[in-house]
């Protein structure tokens, strides 16, 4: 992790505690990033590994219904085109907005508008995501939590 400080007014940092009735994060990363698109952002989703990649971009193709969220995979040679990329942690490129739905904490999160954290209602996800928050915090940012079912 950086020792450096990130200016607080870089980036917004975004946690939406999902609950046991939550449609799942996929689904949920799925409408931040139809809103996200909807304001003409840039959006990068980044996934846990490359089977959630390969999930994601499937349910990209279903979601949302009725109309068609442009995107590609991260190591597409169209992806620079499309205004949703999936990927890695480690494929992050700029962008504006990042949906992270990994493990791990966006390194240098000051480089982009906003990170949005999707945080699964199971234990073990939700530990990960304390340890986020926390990381963000110390980096001088100051993440603020939702929680869309309520």
């Amino acid at each position: 992790m950086s020792s450096v400080t990130a200016n607080p007014e870089s980036c917004q940092v975004d946690f939406y505690l999902l609950d046991a009735t939550s449609p799942g994060a996929d689904n949920f990363a799925c409408r931040l990033a139809l809103m996200a698109w909807e304001q003409h952002q840039k959006i990068y989703v980044v996934a846990a590994t490359e089977t959630a990649v390969g999930q994601l971009d499937d349910l990209l193709w279903q979601q949302p219904q009725g109309r068609f969220l442009p995107h590609a995979r991260s190591g597409d040679p169209e992806s620079g085109k499309a205004a949703v990329s999936i990927g890695l942690l480690s494929g992050l490129k700029p962008t504006d907005v990042v949906i992270n739905l990994g493990p791990d904490v966006v390194l240098q999160p000051e480089r982009f508008k906003r990170v949005l954290e999707v945080v699964p209602h199971a234990k073990g996800e939700r530990e990960a995501s304390r340890v986020k928050y926390k990381a963000y915090r110390d980096l001088g940012l100051k993440p603020r939590t939702h929680e869309p079912n309520k």
